[in-house]
């Protein structure tokens, strides 16, 4: 089985190093490949996502990826970013998985990852007006209700689709397509929110949630929220799956360039990224679990800076090979 793993920026390096101990420890018959990517890669190539990258990616059974971004390039017509929004939509990574838990809750966030606002036409009219489009196909939706639905089965059976259907069309077509796919799943318990709503109660009281399915750009802030109310960002992996191809795995948190070369990232979020592609993308669940375990060791006897301590980035490292061993 072959991962890529594509190093980013910043303290992207730094994190994804941990990240490659780990799995040289757990998983040693894996062939790890690194590939450049993001601003780094715009230095070496011009192109964000250089097709020799690109290429690697689609032939590997996962991706393995670290933060990307750099102030450098906020502004300029070529940004890492575009490369991140291309290499989701060229592996139709339509599921993006944001679990979030702390003592008193365990959520799932479901987030519809190559639809809506992020993907639709935009432009500037000739009058100085500038729009973004958010356009979804019925089969968009129903392909990720149902990712939604069969997780939640495999969990508490509780979903909550989130939208804005008082105001939006799609939201419309989004919570009719819902519940249809759901009279499938007679043994889960489907309830709809609009999206303000569920950030209130997502702030609020977080532990009333199982799984929440919603689109794009709603997910996308829904579930930095919930990471906040969980612990924070420096702690929240991600996965994003197709239905076929290779998933995605990804710590939320950005490339830091203000602490990059400094080790002292927590490479905690980057740990369990590494743990979800172990389970959902490679089929390994029981690596997978061991690798969470070793973290939640990890994370009690050598603390980051940013959790109260003052282990680096690699002695954090240290402490989670200790605990596989």
């Amino acid at each position: 089985m072959t991962v890529v793993c594509l190093p980013g920026d910043g303290v992207g390096p730094e994190v994804m190093q941990e990240a490659r101990r780990a799995l040289e420890a757990l998983a040693p018959d894996l062939e790890l490949e690194e590939r450049v990517f993001g601003a780094q890669a715009i230095r070496e190539t011009g192109d964000s996502l250089p097709d020799e990258t690109l290429e690697a990616c689609l032939a590997a059974e996962a991706v393995l990826k670290a933060p990307i971004g750099d102030p450098e390039f906020d502004a300029a017509e070529v940004r890492p970013e575009q490369g991140m929004l291309r290499l989701r939509a060229e592996l139709d990574v339509y599921a993006n998985l944001r679990p979030a838990h702390s003592e008193s809750v365990d959520l799932l966030i479901v987030r519809e990852l190559v639809g809506g606002l992020y993907f639709g036409a935009r432009g500037v009219r000739d009058d100085g007006t500038v729009f973004d489009t958010m356009e979804y196909h019925p089969r968009q939706v129903e392909r990720i209700a149902r990712r939604a639905l069969d997780l939640a089965r495999s969990r508490r059976k509780g979903l909550l689709s989130v939208d804005k259907a008082n105001v939006l069309e799609t939201s419309r077509m989004w919570r009719r397509v819902v519940n249809e796919v759901a009279g499938e799943y007679d043994d889960v318990e489907v309830e709809h929110m609009l999206v303000d709503n569920a950030a209130m109660q997502l702030a609020s009281v977080p532990e009333r949630f199982d799984v929440l399915v919603t689109e794009n750009l709603f997910g996308d802030i829904l579930s930095d929220l919930a990471a906040a109310v969980t612990g924070g960002l420096g702690l929240a992996p991600s996965a994003s799956l197709s239905d076929s191809g290779p998933g995605i795995f990804e710590p939320v948190h950005g490339s830091a360039p203000d602490i990059a070369g400094r080790s002292v990232a927590n490479p905690t979020a980057m740990l369990r990224s590494t743990a979800l592609m172990l389970e959902h993308g490679l089929g390994r669940p029981e690596e997978a679990g061991r690798l969470e375990q070793a973290v939640e060791r990890a994370i009690a006897s050598a603390p980051t800076r940013d959790l109260g301590g003052h282990a680096t980035t690699s002695e954090f490292g240290d402490a989670v090979l200790r605990a596989l061993s």
